[in-house]
């Protein structure tokens, strides 16, 4: 399931009776926002908030403007949208760069908030932007916490400084002075953690913070934990005045309370998202956009942004000219479905697809299918993809028992190559049709 799918279909069913209606009262928009109002909360919205929210929502939404307008539903829900978005922090918030380098970020948050990845996830989406990030281990004190993070700086392919068990705001300060000699321009520090909060962990955060002046102090919060993430936010920005957060494990949770909650309590934006495990599931965080896939009216402009990266210019090129021959085999199929599993998983991929978010439940999903499609292609031979007719009952026989499928699912995936070919014929012939 994606990331707010109960919230979403909740308020989907809400309003698709608000629609229907050619006119509004006062009453029946009342009686729809107390209906959000305890979707709200199940969603584990912080309580004032949904209250906050659900107030500015009717006062907007019982205007004469709107009770008379020709389309009452779609002028409320176009009001929910913006104060969602609002919400959340209304627009992106970027980074801060520092005028004179190196930029250094400090990270904090409890332990199995998922700090350490981000720490990673953070430095590799640096890197991609042509920057030479430093990770600097000033975790000393939970086990294999250093050992976790020079992982974590290998996989993203950064480099990473350590001094052991010294202490951590000498850590840090050597970590700094080690970028300036070596022409690094971000500093990511990874910062202890406990499992729950205690003055000791903040009096060492603080006189951090107070040593290495850091550009940026990023929290990570773990979405899964609710309405409690919040509560650690809230501390965490009272005494060290955090700059943003970064909310971890947005793909685990489907109510979202914790990420519609933050901003309005600690009064500090959501910057970055990461959703999986991956070292590059780590994006930007758009408000706008996150509360156009709440309402089901996707995310197209993330969905091609997902796309640029995970297709690159030589198969772009390649995908064109497969188009102007309209010949497409069985290994071009295969590619397909490796850069869309590099997009992420189908529910989110069809949660930023407008008109789908809502109509397809992640139990229509079937993600092994994808395995199952690859496995069958992989069992043929290389003259099969390139010439998927020569296939006859005896080869699909050889090809199913391969594969550990039927021969039923292997007639289906053909069928659906073949109706894939015959679209891309029909682009190659497109003159020859009319468009009304």
């Amino acid at each position: 399931m994606s990331l707010f799918q109960g919230l979403s279909e909740r308020i989907n069913h809400i309003f698709s009776k608000l629609t229907q209606r050619g006119r509004l009262t006062e009453l029946e928009i009342k009686q729809a926002m107390r209906e959000v109002r305890v979707a709200l909360l199940e969603a584990d919205v912080n309580i004032q908030v949904a209250k906050d929210f659900i107030a500015k929502v009717t006062e907007k939404a019982v205007g004469q403007e709107i009770l008379q307008s020709l389309t009452p539903g779609q002028q409320v829900i176009k009001i929910v949208r913006d104060e969602l978005a609002e919400l959340m922090g209304s627009t992106n918030s970027k980074l801060a760069i520092a005028s004179k380098l190196p930029t250094v970020y400090m990270l904090c948050g409890l332990q199995g908030s998922g700090k350490t990845s981000a720490c990673g996830k953070l430095s590799h989406f640096l890197k991609k932007q042509g920057k030479k990030p430093l990770l600097v281990a000033c975790d000393i004190y939970r086990p294999a916490a250093i050992d976790q993070l020079k992982v974590v700086s290998e996989k993203a392919r950064v480099d990473f400084f350590e001094m052991g068990q010294a202490d951590p705001v000498k850590i840090a300060k050597k970590g700094i002075e080690h970028a300036e000699k070596y022409g690094n321009d971000y500093v990511i520090i990874d910062t202890a953690g406990r499992l729950q909060i205690d003055d000791e962990m903040m009096r060492e955060l603080e006189r951090m913070a107070e040593s290495i002046r850091p550009h940026e102090i990023l929290l990570a919060v773990d979405s899964m934990t609710g309405q409690e993430a919040v509560n650690v936010a809230d501390t965490f920005n009272k005494r060290l005045g955090i700059t943003g957060v970064i909310m971890t494990k947005i793909d685990g949770d489907t109510r979202g309370g914790a990420t519609l909650s933050v901003k309005a309590v600690t009064g500090k934006p959501i910057k970055l998202c990461s959703a999986g495990e991956k070292i590059e599931d780590l994006e930007p965080f758009y408000p706008d956009r996150m509360a156009n896939r709440i309402l089901g009216m996707g995310d197209v402009l993330t969905l091609i942004e997902k796309a640029q990266a995970s297709i690159n210019e030589e198969q772009i090129k390649k995908y064109e000219q497969k188009l102007k021959e309209a010949r497409f085999t069985l290994d071009d199929y295969l590619e397909q479905f490796e850069a869309m599993k590099k997009m992420g998983s189908l529910a989110d991929i069809i949660s930023m697809i407008p008109g789908l978010s809502g109509k397809i439940s992640a139990a229509d999903i079937d993600e092994k299918k994808i395995a199952r499609v690859k496995a069958i292609i992989q069992s043929m031979t290389r003259e099969e993809r390139e010439y998927p007719s020569i296939l006859n009952s005896s080869r699909k026989r050889r090809i199913a028992a391969g594969s550990g499928t039927s021969v039923q699912e292997v007639n289906q995936l053909l069928k659906q190559y073949e109706q894939t070919n015959q679209m891309m014929r029909m682009f190659k012939n497109k003159k020859k049709f009319r468009f009304f």
